[in-house]
């Protein structure tokens, strides 16, 4: 054999195995697949059930939340939805006041200054030299504010300063759309705040009776609550054309004092809420509401060149108007009838006093008399020099001024005055006059 050459073997032969012709092992054979069929079915069948029905229900959850959530937006935060329900809720309620006045139609002609002297110099002196003159007049806006219904009949209380202008008309429009003529009611004497009316739509009920419609209408707060760091939000037509703008932001100062200026008037305003709120202008007597959607403040001034520094009227501060309007149909202040400036440590150092505090009565920058001629005070027989240390047991400070404590109380309210005179202590009894608002 060839070295290279393969052995060769033989393979044994094998004879069939007996048990594959056993009846009996075809039996178990059948047996097993249809045991293990079965046992297939009834767990897809139970997987279905138990586990596969969830899963799917799951899925089919998660697709609708999907789809949901792209035509309605889900607010990410308690904050967020808060003030999103605030502004649905109350936004109805807050108003466009527009400001309209009859302006002159000016019409340009030309006449020739040297018409006279054409006859002497003949062409060269037609000179036309263009006049103005009125022809007429047309209603044109000319401003805007805010303000938001109190009473569901249409009263609204806005800034005095959107109203100041006797002369001029009042158009407010609400949040749907529609317009109505708006008469001034009353415009404060001390504090920018001024009250007006709009009448009802008249709607025919059920009964076929005619009915008015009532308006919807804001919540007041209480502005005593309010705190450093608290969340408040705006709503107002800014720019005057941007209505129910809202803005977000914070209580960023209490008890603020300013100077607002516009339209060639000054006015302090003491105790007034500071907020980083953006308040633009045509947001002036727009509500400033907390997260549970309470007016706590009136939009009144923002500060021109800085940023995020309004202010707001405490809310408090008006409550006494409104029910004044409801009651009276005025608005009335009581009224002491002194001029003084309150005693700090440097006029007491200028005046040689022995206090630093209280209200020291005192002529005007003009020569005013320091003591109004048949008023309260005169009456009382307070003088000039005096100085008014406690009105009604309470204590006259630079920040508890004469001013501020007598808003408290109304006319023909009898107090008392704890004054010093030189170095005499005296306590006077005074019955409050009446100063009437606008």
């Amino acid at each position: 054999m060839n070295l290279y050459d393969l052995p060769k073997f033989n393979l044994p032969k094998f004879s069939k195995p007996k048990f594959l012709d056993d009846r009996n092992f075809h039996f178990l054979i059948l047996i097993i697949l249809f045991s293990s069929l079965s046992g297939f079915l009834a767990g897809a069948i139970s997987g279905h059930y138990f586990y596969g029905a969830d899963y799917l229900s799951k899925i089919n959850n998660t697709l609708f939340k999907s789809q949901t959530a792209e035509k309605q937006y889900i607010p990410q935060a308690g904050q967020e939805e808060s003030v999103i329900k605030v502004v649905k809720e109350f936004s109805p309620a807050v108003v466009s006041i527009v400001i309209t006045k009859d302006i002159p139609i000016l019409e340009e002609y030309y006449t020739n200054p040297f018409q006279e002297f054409e006859q002497f110099f003949g062409q060269q002196f037609q000179f036309q030299v263009p006049q103005y003159r009125q022809n007429g007049t047309q209603k044109q806006e000319i401003g805007g504010g805010t303000g938001f219904i109190i009473s569901e009949d249409g009263m609204i209380l806005t800034n005095k300063h959107v109203v100041v202008d006797t002369e001029a008309e009042y158009t407010v429009f609400t949040n749907d759309g529609k317009s109505y003529p708006a008469k001034v009611l009353a415009r404060d004497s001390i504090q920018d705040l001024a009250i007006i009316k709009i009448n009802q739509d008249k709607a025919l009920g059920d009964n076929g009776q005619l009915s008015f419609k009532k308006f919807p209408v804001v919540r007041l707060g209480d502005s005593n609550t309010v705190q450093m760091g608290q969340t408040v939000i705006a709503i107002g037509n800014a720019l005057g054309e941007f209505r129910n703008t809202v803005s977000v932001g914070v209580v960023s100062g209490l008890s603020r004092t300013i100077t607002a200026s516009g339209g060639g008037v000054s006015e302090t305003i003491e105790d007034v809420i500071q907020t980083d709120t953006a308040i633009n202008k045509g947001n002036s007597g727009g509500p400033l509401l907390n997260l549970k959607g309470e007016v706590i403040g009136i939009n009144t001034a923002m500060v021109q060149d800085a940023q995020s520094i309004g202010f707001s009227i405490p809310i408090n501060k008006a409550k006494r108007d409104i029910e004044q309007i409801k009651s009276t149909g005025k608005i009335a202040y009581p009224f002491l009838g002194v001029r003084y400036v309150l005693v700090i440590d440097k006029i007491q150092k200028e005046k040689n006093l022995t206090v630093n505090y209280g209200a020291l009565i005192t002529r005007g920058e003009k020569g005013e008399a320091a003591v109004s001629s048949g008023s309260a005070a005169e009456k009382a027989g307070l003088q000039e020099n005096d100085i008014i240390l406690e009105f009604n047991g309470e204590k006259i400070t630079a920040d508890n001024s004469l001013a501020k404590i007598i808003q408290k109380y109304n006319p023909g309210d009898k107090i008392s005055l704890k004054i010093l005179r030189g170095k005499e202590e005296k306590t006077l009894e005074v019955i409050l006059s009446e100063r009437a608002g606008e």
